[in-house]
């Protein structure tokens, strides 16, 4: 019962902490971060343990749930969402020192909201049964709208109604395409045969039973698209995007981190475990390009390319500095998007490491930036200046987080693009070579940036501004720590989901090759 006392734990927390006192508002802070250090612990003991040398899934859990439909609490960990379950856990406490000092309402309710969402987060990557999945995907809806509709900056209720119209918007789609699959889950040969199932592995394994209606190829493309655009609104790809921008520059910074670090993973982590692993059919249409798939072939590699260039071209016109880091977080996904299109176990491989990556680096590069705001009280890059001569031990973090986000070669962000590239590049060449525009042009507004806000003449308004303090260097610590370490042995991270991505990649190229 590990994985299903991880995932709930924060929500004994929120139920404890709406029972204390409003006005203790130093015991609540401490109570919550109590409640995301135990699932922290938990994940740490879960990813050390983890077997290594097979793909199968391990602490599964299966429990009668709702029986009259065959809806069971199932939930598991194979290696990708064991390394996703460790980053939502670190990024938990993170966030929690992260607020300490700058949520100066609502406390009660903000902590109780923030332990809500991490449990929805974490059940999330865990879930086996498609309606626990669904479940878990749209409980992190609700607290992440009051999340930036309540804290967030002066348009925070604009930006909370556009994420949540978007996000359900993509949910509907995916509802009807789970409803479409539980209806089609016991249909062979056009007969009814069995019970209907909501069952993850059960659907995967059915879906790939020749004469079985979920392995009908037209029947996995339309469900293929509907699972895709509710991801696809996550992620966010292009055009499903515009409400990031917004949603990250009126979030509080915690938030942004979450927004960031995991909250666009769930949306490439479905791709992975459904679109992928159940729907193969519909992966090769919009992925190899045939006399019948015509240009939908080049679609979703096409769709990552975009992300890529058009995310890096705008996040190079911003001044605003989160405005800035969000734009670029468009781009970056961009390549999880390419590797995950490649299908190959070079470009997975590096989608996978590059979620990763990115949700480490993403949290520094918000954190980042909160720490800036916090003391002068606007993020204009052009308003600063030289503030290298006076925030040295913050200079030297942030162009850390700089140079793994722009993929120096040493540090992490440069392996998972590069895998992608790499893998992409056998399916995709053009557009491999194209995208590689985006590291140029990220190295562009990552330097300019630097350029700007740190050196040459300290700006006479900043000359008493205080360095980065002990709580907000150790929020940045373990992240820098595992952006050099998978910079230097990525191997840590790749030995997790190695077998699995063998196992999905084998699937993937052999559907491919029948249908040729």
């Amino acid at each position: 019962m590990l994985l299903s006392l991880m995932i709930f734990v924060p929500l004994l927390g929120m139920i404890v902490v709406l029972l204390l006192p409003r006005e203790s508002e130093e015991l609540i802070k401490r109570v919550t971060l109590l409640f995301t250090l135990i699932p922290l612990l938990l994940a740490v003991v879960l990813f050390i343990s983890y077997d290594r040398s097979t793909a199968g899934t391990q602490y599964f859990v299966s429990v009668p749930w709702i029986e009259t439909f065959n809806i069971n609490y199932h939930i598991g960990i194979d290696g990708l969402s064991v390394t996703l379950i460790l980053l939502t856990a670190l990024l938990g406490p993170i966030c929690v020192l992260a607020s300490w000092r700058n949520i100066e309402k609502g406390i009660k309710a903000y902590m109780a909201l923030f332990l809500l969402l991490e449990t929805g987060m974490l059940g999330f990557f865990a879930a086996l049964d498609l309606f626990l999945f669904f479940v878990f995907f749209e409980l992190t809806l609700l607290p992440m709208y009051f999340l930036i509709g309540v804290w967030g900056g002066p348009r925070r209720e604009y930006a909370a109604i556009k994420f949540f119209l978007y996000t359900l918007f993509g949910s509907v789609l995916m509802l009807v395409a789970i409803i479409a699959v539980y209806l089609n889950s016991n249909v062979i040969n056009g007969i009814a045969a069995g019970a209907r199932t909501f069952d993850i592995p059960t659907l995967i394994e059915r879906a790939a039973t020749e004469g079985h209606a979920l392995a009908d190829r037209t029947f996995q493309i339309w469900v293929f698209l509907g699972f895709f655009i509710g991801f696809a609104v996550k992620v966010p790809i292009f055009p499903f995007h515009t409400w990031l921008p917004d949603a990250h520059v009126e979030a509080p910074t915690a938030i942004s981190v979450i927004l960031a670090g995991v909250l666009l993973k769930m949306g490439t982590y479905g791709l992975v475990r459904i679109n992928m692993d159940m729907l193969p059919e519909g992966m090769a249409f919009f992925t190899k390009v045939t006399e019948e798939t015509g240009l939908w072939g080049y679609s979703l590699a096409l769709l990552g390319f975009i992300n890529i260039v058009y995310g890096s071209f705008c996040a190079l016109a911003q001044t605003d500095f989160k405005k800035l880091v969000a734009y670029s977080s468009i781009g970056h996904m961009g390549f999880v998007i390419l590797g995950l299109a490649a299908g190959n176990e070079v470009g997975v491989t590096g989608a996978i490491l590059q979620m990763f990556n990115h949700g480490v680096i993403s949290a520094m590069l918000f954190l980042l930036v909160g720490v800036l705001y916090d003391r002068a009280h606007h993020r204009e890059i052009n308003g600063f200046g030289g503030l290298g001569n006076r925030m040295p031990i913050y200079t030297g973090i942030t162009t850390l987080a700089f140079m793994a986000s722009l993929g120096l070669p040493g540090l992490s962000g440069f392996i998972g693009e590069a895998f992608s590239l790499l893998g992409a590049y056998e399916r995709f060449p053009t557009l491999a070579i194209l995208s590689t525009i985006g590291i140029v042009v990220g190295a562009a507004y990552f330097l300019w940036t630097l350029q700007r806000v740190f050196l040459g003449t300290l700006n006479p308004k900043y000359e008493a501004l205080p360095e980065i303090n002990k709580r907000e260097i150790l929020t940045l610590v373990p992240l820098g720590i595992l952006t050099i370490v998978l910079g230097i042995w990525p191997h840590f991270a790749i030995e997790m989901f190695s077998e699995s991505v063998v196992e999905l990649t084998t699937k993937i190229m052999g559907t491919l090759q029948a249908n040729l």
